[in-house]
C-alpha cells in the first residue's frame, strides 16, 4: 500500500470515527442538560427532592435498556442501524423534554432519550474499534470520550448562556416557554445533524463477515487497509468467528466450565467502578452540589462550565498517550488521583458549618480547596478511567462474544449510573451530607487502585482478532 492511499485509507477512517463520535457527544449532552434545568424542574412539577431525583435519574433506566438492548440489536441488524435509530430517539427525546406538561410525560421522553443515549454509549465506541487499525484505536477511540465531554461542555455553556439572557432557568425566555425547557431543545441542533450525517458512514466490516456478506465487507476494508490487506482482513476476522452458530450470550459462557468468562467480570468491574467513583454526581447535580455549598444559581451554573472545559483538556491527554504508554498505566494513575482529590472535597465538605436553610457554609480556604480538589478529580477522572473504560470495552471482548459482552456491561454501568444519581439527593439531604457522600465515592476510588492492579490486562497494539475471553 502506497503513502498515498495510507493517507486516504486513514482520512477515510478519522472521518467515519468523528461522525461516529457524534452519538457521543449527543450522549454527553443528553446527560449534562438536565444538570441546569432541576429548579425548573421542581417548581414545574412541583417535586420533592426523591421525585427530583427520579426525574433526573429516569433517563438512566432507558440508558440501561438501550445498551443491554444494542449489543444484541447490533450483531443482529448492524451498527449503522442502532446508531441510525438512537438519532432518531435523540430528536424525539429532546422536543418531547421541553414540551413536558407534568413529571410522568417528562420521565417517558427522558427514558426514549436514554435509549438513544445506551445505545451510543455502546455502540460508537466498538463501531470505532471495528474499523480503527489497531496502531491508532485507542487515539480515535478515545474522541468518544472527548466528544461525550464536549457534549457536556456545550450544554453546560448553553444552559448558563440561556440563564443569563433570561435571569434564571424558571424564567420566561422566547416564545412564552420557560429557559429550562430551551435547554432541551437547544440538542435538536446536534440530534439533527447526527442523522443526516450516518448517511456518510458505511456498515462495520466485522458485522458483514459475520453475516455471511464477505463481499461488502471487503468493498469497506478496501477503504482501510487498501485491496491487499481487505482479502487478508476478510479471512482473518472470519477465522475468529464461531461458525456452528451466530453471535448470543452463550458465547459469555466458558465451554469447559460453563461459567461466565473472567473477561466479562473484568467488564462489569470497569463499567460498575466507573460510576462509583461518584462523576455522575459532579455531571448531572453540579448546580446544585454547588449551590448546596453556598455557590449563587449563576456561579454554580459558571462552575459547570469551567469543569466542562478542563475536562475536554483532560481528556486530550489520554488522546495523544493511550497507543503510547497504554491503558492500564492510566486507568491506575487515575485512581490514585481521584482518591486523593475525592479526600479532600470530602475533607472539605465535613469541616463545613449548615445555615438554617439546609446550606453549607464554607470558609473562603475551605471552598477554594473544594472548588480546586474537585475540578483536579475530573481531570483525573477524563484521563483515565472516562475514556479508557470506553475504549477498553471496544477492544477487549473476542468478535464473537463482543456484542452479548457489550449488552451486559451496558447494562451493568447504567445500572450503577441509575443507583448514583438516584441516591445523590437523597444523601444530600440525610445527615452524613455532602462530606458522607464524597467519602463513599472516595472508598470505591481507592477500590479500583487495587481493581487495576490484580485484574487489568493491557490491550495496546493489539488487533481485534488477537482479544481472548
Amino acid at each position: 500500500m502506497n503513502e498515498t492511499n495510507q493517507q486516504a485509507n486513514m482520512s477515510f477512517v478519522i472521518l467515519i470515527s468523528l461522525i461516529a463520535t457524534i452519538g457521543g457527544f449527543l450522549f454527553g449532552y443528553d446527560s449534562g442538560v438536565i444538570n441546569g434545568t432541576v429548579d425548573g424542574l421542581q417548581k414545574a412539577f412541583n417535586s420533592n427532592s426523591m421525585g427530583t431525583g427520579f426525574s433526573v435519574s429516569s433517563m438512566l433506566l432507558g440508558c440501561a435498556l438501550g445498551a443491554f438492548f444494542a449489543g444484541q440489536w447490533a450483531d443482529k441488524y448492524g451498527r449503522w442501524w442502532v446508531l441510525m435509530v438512537s438519532s432518531i430517539l435523540f430528536i424525539i427525546s429532546a422536543w418531547g423534554s421541553g414540551i413536558a406538561t407534568g413529571s410522568v410525560e417528562f420521565i417517558i421522553y427522558r427514558v426514549i432519550g436514554g435509549l438513544a443515549v445506551g445505545a451510543a454509549s455502546i455502540i460508537c465506541p466498538a463501531y470505532i474499534s471495528e474499523v480503527a487499525p489497531a496502531k491508532y484505536r485507542g487515539k480515535l477511540s478515545s474522541i468518544q470520550q472527548i466528544a461525550i465531554i464536549s457534549g457536556l461542555f456545550f450544554s453546560f455553556l448553553s444552559n448558563y448562556q440561556l440563564a443569563e439572557t433570561a435571569g434564571s432557568s424558571t424564567s420566561t425566555l422566547w416564545l412564552g416557554y420557560e429557559t429550562w425547557r430551551w435547554m432541551f431543545w437547544m440538542e435538536l441542533i446536534p440530534a439533527f445533524i447526527f442523522f443526516l450525517a450516518l448517511f456518510l458512514i458505511p456498515e462495520s466490516p466485522r458485522f458483514l463477515v459475520a453475516h455471511g456478506k464477505n463481499d461488502k465487507a471487503k468493498v469497506v476494508l478496501a477503504k482501510l487497509y487498501g485491496d491487499k490487506g481487505a482479502d487478508a482482513k476478510v479471512k482473518e476476522i472470519y477465522d475468529t468467528l464461531a461458525h456452528d452458530h451466530k453471535p448470543s450470550f452463550t458465547d459469555l459462557l466458558d465451554k469447559t466450565t460453563r461459567k461466565i468468562r473472567p473477561i466479562v467480570w473484568v467488564g462489569f468491574g470497569l463499567v460498575v467502578l466507573q460510576q462509583f467513583v461518584g462523576i455522575n454526581v459532579v455531571f448531572y447535580y453540579g448546580s446544585v452540589l454547588w449551590q448546596a455549598a453556598g455557590f449563587s444559581e449563576s456561579d454554580a451554573l459558571f462552575t459547570n462550565v469551567i469543569s466542562g472545559a478542563v475536562s475536554i483538556g483532560a481528556c486530550f491527554i489520554t488522546f495523544f498517550l493511550v497507543d503510547k504508554i497504554g491503558r492500564k498505566p492510566l486507568l491506575w494513575f487515575g485512581s490514585v488521583g481521584m482518591t486523593i482529590t475525592l479526600a479532600l472535597v470530602a475533607y472539605a465538605f465535613a469541616n463545613a458549618p449548615v445555615d438554617a436553610a439546609g446550606k453549607l457554609q464554607l470558609s473562603a480556604s475551605d471552598g477554594l480547596l473544594a472548588l480546586i480538589a474537585a475540578n483536579v478529580y475530573v481531570v483525573f477522572f477524563n484521563m483515565s478511567w472516562g475514556p479508557v473504560v470506553w475504549i477498553m470495552l471496544g477492544e477487549m471482548f473476542p468478535n464473537q462474544m463482543r456484542g452479548s459482552a457489550l449488552a451486559v456491561a451496558g447494562l451493568a454501568q447504567w445500572g450503577a449510573n441509575f443507583l448514583i444519581t438516584w441516591t445523590f439527593p437523597m444523601l444530600l439531604a440525610s445527615a452524613i451530607g455532602l462530606a458522607g457522600a464524597y467519602s463513599i465515592y472516595t472508598f470505591f476510588s481507592l477500590f479500583s487502585v487495587f481493581f487495576v492492579m490484580w485484574y487489568i490486562k493491557e490491550t495496546k497494539g493489539k488487533e481485534l482478532e488477537q482479544m481472548e475471553g
